[in-house]
């Protein structure tokens, strides 16, 4: 059974809190400081993203972050050895989310070997559709659990057929647009939620974008497994290049781990 899919089951009707961070914002030093703080406070999975200098998913918040993070010279190969380093300190679930691209330039082979490797758990490939993923997934194996993403217009048949190459989570976007956005109209969510529920019995389904305050988590939770926290924790750092960054995480985290207990179904709860 991989690392996520104990994590889930470990929080036995928990919601997880799910947060992505920029890799090597603002330096890998740093980087790694600040990820260490947000598992002491109560992450339950990570998302490390490798910076990429032309982002369709990402709003201005963090395609800023990955300017900093290529300035530092960060690249794909040394997001693998942050992964390593992670594994010094934690046992924190690390998915890493990327374009396609950079596991192209890599070597698709390579990478997946080095990944595991490193001791990562599971890969997020932002622009890569299914219908096109057989290379990659042939190579995966069971070695990284595959995450995939649900857009909020996908019909449940489309559902169906994602979940069913999909492994460790589903990652359902709460709205159209790119990250750091606001404006979840929930009544919608809600009801795509369900649908994708219905379709994937096996996996549980985390809802992201658009999320960063614990008000935010306590309104999405009820409607899903897991909240995927990103923008925020990238404009906490941001806000605090000059101070204290690493702190500055560890409260974000804090507050909105606090809010999930209150968010669980009232049958679960």
């Amino acid at each position: 059974m991989s690392r996520i899919r104990k994590t889930f089951e470990k929080l036995n009707g928990k919601k997880a809190l799910v947060g992505f961070v920029t890799a090597g914002d603002p330096t890998i030093e740093k980087s790694l400081e600040i990820i260490e703080e947000m598992c002491r406070r109560g992450l339950d999975v990570l998302e490390l993203g490798v910076p990429f200098s032309d982002p369709t998913a990402d709003g201005p918040v963090i395609q800023r972050s990955s300017t900093r993070a290529i300035g530092s010279g960060v690249n794909l190969r040394a997001v693998i050895e942050m992964v390593r380093k992670i594994r010094g300190f934690s046992t924190i679930p690390v998915v890493v989310f990327t374009y396609y691209n950079p596991i192209i330039a890599y070597g698709t082979e390579a990478f997946c070997r080095d990944a595991v490797d490193a001791g990562a758990d599971g890969l997020l490939v932002v622009d890569l559709p299914p219908e096109e993923s057989d290379e990659l997934t042939d190579i995966l194996g069971d070695g990284l659990d595959l995450i995939r993403l649900i857009a909020p217009t996908t019909p449940p048949e489309r559902m169906k057929r994602i979940a069913e190459k999909a492994s460790g989570f589903l990652y359902l976007v709460s709205m159209t647009g790119v990250t750091g956005a606001g404006g979840i109209d929930h009544n919608e969510l809600a009801s795509v939620a369900d649908q994708l529920k219905e379709a994937c019995k096996d996996l549980p389904v985390c809802v992201g974008f658009g999320i960063s305050t614990p008000r935010d988590v306590v309104r999405v939770a009820p409607l899903c497994d897991g909240v995927v926290v990103g923008s925020a924790f990238e404009r906490a750092i941001e806000e605090s290049l000059a101070g204290n960054p690493v702190d500055n995480v560890g409260k974000l985290v804090a507050s909105l781990k606090k809010a999930l207990p209150s968010a669980i179904p009232a049958e679960n709860g």
